[in-house]
């Protein structure tokens, strides 16, 4: 079953939230396994505030050497498998990667995350090489104005979409207050009401998108590993 890790060196960079309201949208459907491999245990923090979806599952990374045979598990297990890896370069994160279908990096339109994304491209590259295959990846854009970007934003975004060999994901994480909210009152944004936050309807819409699009990369990565 597909592994999709989220991985990025610095923090702040919308990793965990990408990672949770990804495997939140794929529970609506198929069984999904969550590994929190975040040392902060952000995920299973959130798990235990309400619980999540009934076709979601959440396993706490033990440590790096317990990783691989989690990921094994889980895929034994669930239809999807999303790894929140720790936000530094490590065996744990090197393993994970390895293993990956596919690599979700997210970034704020700012420089600092550009720069750790290369590190973490970089890492792929490498992990590629060791594999003798390519692990596909893609950028994925977080905490996004919908509206009225800066100048910086809008530069840095169009550097990586006019790089023809750094995938980006169409689909943004826009900066919501849905999004960050999950963490203080648990559940998923199916879960919110509107007494507890604005415009939930775009933040729904929003998810969507974005697993539907994950959803696509994969099945395009798959047949083309099948017509190789």
């Amino acid at each position: 079953m597909p592994v999709i890790s989220f991985a990025n060196s610095k923090g702040g960079s919308g990793k965990t939230t990408s990672a949770l309201l990804l495997a939140c949208e794929l529970a609506q459907y198929k069984d999904t396994t969550l590994i929190d491999a975040d040392p902060r245990r952000p995920i299973t923090e959130w798990y235990k505030i309400k619980g999540g979806p009934d076709r979601l599952k959440v396993v706490t990374n033990s440590d790096e050497n317990t990783i691989l045979d989690e990921i094994e598990q889980a895929s034994a297990e669930s239809s999807f498998v999303i790894v929140d890896l720790e936000g530094v370069a490590s065996r744990l994160t090197s393993y994970a990667i390895s293993m990956s279908d596919l690599v979700i990096i997210p970034m704020k339109e700012q420089q600092q995350d550009a720069w750790a994304a290369m590190d973490v491209i970089k890492q792929i590259k490498m992990e590629s090489r060791a594999r003798r295959t390519m692990i596909p990846f893609s950028i994925l854009f977080t905490q996004t104005r919908v509206v009225a970007k800066s100048r910086t934003a809008r530069h840095i975004a169009e550097q990586f979409r006019a790089t023809k060999t750094i995938p980006c994901l169409q689909a943004e994480i826009n900066d919501r207050d849905a999004f960050s909210a999950l963490f203080n009152i648990g559940g998923t944004i199916h879960d919110l009401k509107t007494s507890d936050v604005n415009n939930i309807t775009a933040a729904k819409e929003n998810a969507n998108v974005y697993a539907e699009e994950v959803v696509r990369i994969l099945r395009e990565s798959k047949k083309t590993k099948e017509a190789a």
